[in-house]
């Protein structure tokens, strides 16, 4: 009668047991108990069911380098997304601005003749200047032995010729400059919109060719 117990204990399922956690702590011991295991809570613990095979592998949580790692490849991964999503609503901007290559060479024409009037303005301003120069320095030709003598009017206006012809240099050299960004800008714009007028459309901003 006392056995009954003993026997019925031994023939329970198997499934009813607990757990076994197991680990190698940091002095190379392995270790084994029913519950976690608090010496090896820096390192994986393997939970083992009734027949020793592994259940799962707890992972321990991560140091705070680690966290910063991670916090910093999610933060490059949402930048990358956000410059991915910020790329594909200019090249829908793009599209929709210029259907076909010819509304974008039309755009292109006027563009560059706006600056190139500007800079034909500006090289006209620059020699009507160089002129008033000459006619300055051929005045100063009466004071070539002696120009200290010349009117302080005179010397004035050569200082102001200079510094306006030196400014308005200036400002042709940046024209210059803006008017080989906006070749460039076109030239860019132009082979990305080649590349989506190629392609098939992919949502409703896409204008139909």
């Amino acid at each position: 009668m006392l056995a009954a117990p003993t026997v019925q204990a031994q023939s329970a399922p198997a499934t009813t047991r607990t757990p076994i956690y197991t680990c190698t702590d940091a002095q190379g011991r392995l270790l084994s108990s029913d519950r976690p295991i608090p010496e090896c809570s820096d390192r994986a613990q393997r939970e083992l069911g009734p027949s020793g095979t592994v259940r799962r592998v707890i992972e321990p949580p991560p140091t705070p380098e680690q966290r910063e790692r991670l916090a910093a490849q999610q933060r490059a991964q949402a930048e990358a997304a956000a410059r991915a999503a910020e790329q594909q609503r200019r090249e829908q901007l793009l599209l929709m601005r210029y259907p076909d290559e010819a509304a974008h060479q039309r755009a292109r024409e006027a563009s560059l003749a706006q600056l190139q009037a500007s800079l034909q303005a500006a090289q006209q301003q620059l020699q009507r200047l160089d002129n008033e120069a000459q006619r300055l320095q051929q005045e100063m030709e009466f004071y070539r032995k002696d120009p200290t003598r010349a009117p302080a009017a005179l010397k004035r206006r050569l200082a102001d010729n200079a510094t306006q012809r030196q400014q308005q240099q200036q400002y042709i050299d940046d024209l210059q400059r803006e008017h080989a960004r906006v070749v460039q800008r076109f030239d860019d714009e132009l082979a990305t919109l080649r590349r989506l007028w190629a392609a098939p459309p992919t949502d409703a901003l896409a204008p139909a060719r």
